[in-house]
């Protein structure tokens, strides 16, 4: 076929879908329900996993969990952890945690505190910053001092301002009077989904983990599980591995008690929750893809009465010496043609309704704020897809036009 031949059948088909306006954009309908149901579902879909991909690497991106299942016999001990920041690379900072509770009156009243005692590259895993003072350093550490941070919530509950750093309150603990000195405010604005804060709850500080041993008289630095935190750009699946191995050597773990200490990388929490995402979104798109089927055979069915009702033009055509791959060729065009216009309609309403949904979804939850991302994988998928479709339906219309005896059709 020659591109002029080409360019004819374009342009013959475009000028019968223009003549019969009303009728070619009912039999387009299906097609613009069916591509724009696609790309909308797509659209939020990965729009949506962007947001919770997005607010739980805030939570804990490069975050490696280690523990003991075995803590009578196995332990993980200082040691380990300073041979691991000494050996393993691409380790950005590691912390235990405990927790205890206590009590405290300001001049705002009785408070239950939760002490979260950590070690002072706790920083590295905070998701909101300090936005006055600072944490808490390796030498307050070691010294056990009663220092903390606290939250600017929990700062205005308790003193009615978030100007504290330097300010002090006593906390009783298991009978233990401390006096804790705040040296650094907390951020308490959230970029995640999940925020939430009650007035009846109790007031959260973060402390070094060495005054918990002080309090409850513990000596040795055993813990039954540390956390780390992976830099930015290291696979956090090899230095989990080096971690593991760095601590099961240290303790001359056999291979009889190979999984006395077991590791949780947070990676996997995100493959998984962007595996069920995409799996969502596929099955959604397969059910709202079903409707291109239903539009495929309504171009189908508006092209069967197309042939018969131009069979005397199929007719005189043939008389005059077309080729039966001419006017299949043609009718062929038409149907694509039809489908592909559906087919860009259908995308820029997904488009435009998706934008639409997530913009009523942004305004009625704040915390839930994202934006659809459309791919140009998806466009180009969605495009060739209505083509696809207008071939195969327009298939046996086109061979039904192609095939008549111009004689018979002439009669007619």
């Amino acid at each position: 076929m020659h591109m002029t031949q080409f360019y004819e059948y374009v342009k013959m088909a475009l000028m019968n879908v223009l003549h019969n306006k009303v009728r070619s954009f009912l039999t387009m309908l299906g097609i613009i329900i069916g591509i724009s149901s696609v790309i909308l579902v797509i659209g939020l879909g990965n729009g949506a996993k962007n947001v919770i991909t997005s607010a739980m690497s805030d939570i804990g991106e490069g975050q490696i969990a280690v523990y003991t299942t075995d803590y009578d016999n196995y332990k993980i001990t200082k040691e380990d952890l300073d041979i691991i920041k000494e050996k393993v690379d691409g380790v950005k900072g590691m912390t235990v945690e405990d927790t205890t509770s206590g009590n405290t009156r300001t001049i705002k009243g009785e408070f239950g505190v939760n002490l979260n005692c950590v070690m002072p590259d706790y920083k590295y895993f905070m998701t909101q910053g300090i936005v006055s003072g600072r944490f808490f350093d390796q030498k307050e550490y070691d010294m056990g001092k009663t220092c903390c941070v606290i939250s600017e919530d929990d700062a205005m509950r308790l003193f009615g301002s978030t100007d504290v750093v330097g300010a002090t309150f006593d906390v009783e603990v298991q009978g233990v009077n401390l006096k804790m000195k705040i040296i650094g405010v907390q951020s308490s604005e959230s970029d995640t989904m999940i925020s939430f804060s009650f007035g009846d709850m109790p007031v959260s500080i973060f402390v070094p983990e060495t005054i918990l041993r002080q309090i409850y008289g513990i000596s040795t630095e055993e813990f039954y599980s540390a956390v780390f935190v992976a830099e930015s750009d290291a696979d956090t699946y090899q230095v989990a591995n080096e971690i593991l191995e760095t601590i099961k050597k240290q303790h001359k773990v056999g291979k009889d008690d190979e999984d006395v200490y077991q590791m949780e990388n947070f990676s996997d929490y995100m493959k998984i929750v962007n595996t069920v995402i995409n799996v969502i979104t596929v099955v959604i798109s397969m059910i709202a893809s079903i409707s291109l089927v239903v539009g495929g055979i309504g171009v189908m069915n508006i092209m069967l009465v197309s042939v018969t009702e131009r069979t005397r033009e199929i007719g005189i055509r043939k008389a005059l010496g077309a080729k039966t791959k001419s006017i299949m060729a043609q009718f062929l065009a038409e149907s694509v043609i039809i489908t592909l216009i559906g087919g860009i309609i259908g995308i820029l309403v997904g488009i435009g309704g998706a934008n639409m949904i997530a913009g009523i979804a942004s305004s009625i939850s704040k915390s839930f704020s994202f934006k659809p991302a459309v791919s140009a994988q998806a466009v180009l998928m969605a495009t060739i897809f209505s083509s696809v479709v207008g071939i195969f339906f327009g298939i046996y219309p086109a061979r039904k036009a192609a095939k008549m005896n111009p004689i018979d059709a002439l009669r007619r």
